[in-house]
């Protein structure tokens, strides 16, 4: 790998993979060295925009270009496992978008084949490293607010109803869950550092059979519970909220991407503001080049069992509401 410049290819040049993009201007010695899209047009316009040296219209030949130290797949996720299956054949590091895939049973053999592989892979779960959620782990490490009782969040927006759009899409592995549930089961997993004993869950499945709506119980013992919904329906208040017998932790408005994180504690209330240096994404890249750097095929913090983990418990969320794709 050259030792003086980290080059990133990317799958997929929608909307969030120019996030991705965006984010690596602030990185040192870290460029996006080549695109891959069956679009031709947007495949250039991506290229030029972020001065990448190679545009391919064949992910096969993105893969296998010998100058790439990692691929990017930013792709929906009915795609990512045949895409980072595909990656990890041709030898490449793999980060890729959340959720990793559409269930464990893909998962495992992805996670499976890096191992074999000897190659780092790693969901991208950005949220899990942005700079507001260090400060939260320090919060609750200390046991500022005491013992965790109750995490409620609510992850809702109402979205233009196009029936053949990804998020509506059955074939597409649409519904709430998926795309937006993810973050409400990986916050909560990461703020408890475990798996519930038992969960109960409700789901409304619309005219396309995915999930418009969806609420879920999560039991982690000893009375704590995470309530959480995530709907293409309505506006929520989309905040993350950790109550605990001393006091609370909210993490604001679109917690999946805060700035902000409000502790209250004896009726007063602090908060705190921690901006990112570009769009958020750049925390999650610096760890996976500093995982390969170092040899590490996962990263510590978000692992391969944890990935596995959440799958396994949004595929048991899927069967309890009655949520199963035609082509799984």
């Amino acid at each position: 790998m050259n030792s003086k410049t980290f080059n990133w290819g990317i799958i997929g040049p929608g909307r969030i993979a120019h996030k991705f993009a965006e984010a690596t201007s602030v990185i040192d010695n870290c460029e996006i060295y080549a695109v891959a899209s069956r679009d031709v047009k947007k495949g250039e316009e991506f290229s030029k925009q972020y001065n990448a040296e190679k545009t391919y219209t064949s992910y096969e030949d993105l893969v296998n270009d010998k100058n790439i130290d990692a691929v990017y797949i930013a792709t929906p996720h009915p795609f990512h496992y045949e895409q980072t299956k595909l990656a990890l054949e041709a030898g490449k590091n793999v980060l890729c978008e959340k959720p990793f895939t559409v269930n464990a049973k893909q998962a495992k053999e992805l996670l499976d084949l890096a191992k074999e592989k000897n190659l780092f892979l790693m969901e991208a779960l950005w949220t899990r490293f942005l700079p507001i959620y260090k400060l939260v782990r320090n919060w609750l490490d200390e046991k500022i607010i005491g013992e965790i009782i109750l995490l409620t969040s609510t992850f809702g927006y109402e979205f233009e109803r196009n029936l053949i759009d990804r998020k509506f899409n059955h074939a597409l592995a649409g519904g709430a869950l998926l795309d937006l549930g993810v973050y409400s089961v990986a916050i909560s997993q990461w703020v408890l550092r475990k798996d519930p004993i038992s969960f109960s869950a409700s789901g409304f499945l619309g005219e396309t059979n995915v999930d418009e709506m969806t609420a879920v119980n999560l039991n982690y013992g000893e009375g704590v519970v995470s309530q959480f919904s995530c709907n293409l329906l309505s506006t929520n208040d989309n905040s993350f909220i950790i109550y605990g017998s001393k006091g609370k932790i909210e993490i604001h408005n679109m917690f999946w991407a805060a700035t902000k994180a409000t502790l209250t504690i004896d009726g007063k209330e602090i908060t705190e503001e921690r901006p990112f240096k570009a769009t958020g994404f750049e925390y999650q890249i610096e760890e996976v080049i500093n995982c390969i750097k170092n040899g590490k095929l996962q990263s510590d913090e978000m692992t391969h069992e944890r990935t596995l983990a959440n799958l396994l418990l949004m595929d048991n969320i899927r069967k309890e509401i009655g949520l199963q794709y035609s082509f799984e």
